[in-house]
């Protein structure tokens, strides 16, 4: 009678233990090849059980953060401010280069590659995420590559 119930048992504690937040994946920063221009940071949002909005990205170590977007149109290429980035839920959402990215403005030289650096993402939910971001230099590989 009781292995009848193993696989229910399996499957309630599975659940229990299921991602309720929205998790932040693989994130880097990758720096500028001229110091006084901006740096760009990168993670991967894995959505949770619910849906979230990423409404802000702070880094300590820059003067200002900003969410950006690169669009292609026309064989040009544009960039664009996002104030909000909606996370749905089990979804994917990539900053990635080329896409979503945040620009890290006024980066302290001190950030030096194979080091890290905090980012701390906010959401609208009033939740924070701080994770570390791995530096890479300018020609360097993304971390993974």
């Amino acid at each position: 009678m009781m292995r009848a119930f193993a696989p229910i048992a399996a499957m309630l504690i599975a659940t229990g233990c299921q991602q309720h937040d929205v998790t932040v994946e693989h994130p880097w920063v990758r720096l500028s090849a001229v110091p006084a221009n901006p740096s760009a940071a990168y993670f991967t949002l894995k959505g949770g059980a619910k849906d979230e909005t990423l409404t802000a990205v702070a880094a300590p170590a820059a003067q200002r953060a900003e969410m950006h977007e690169s669009m292609g149109s026309g064989g040009m290429m544009t960039m664009t401010p996002v104030k909000l980035v909606a996370v749905r839920a089990g979804d994917s959402v990539e900053f990635k280069p080329g896409g979503k990215h945040v620009m890290l403005f006024g980066l302290n030289p001190a950030v030096k590659p194979g080091t890290t650096t905090p980012l701390i993402l906010t959401f609208a939910s009033g939740r924070t995420a701080t994770v570390k971001a791995r530096i890479v230099g300018a020609g360097d590989p993304a971390p993974g590559d």
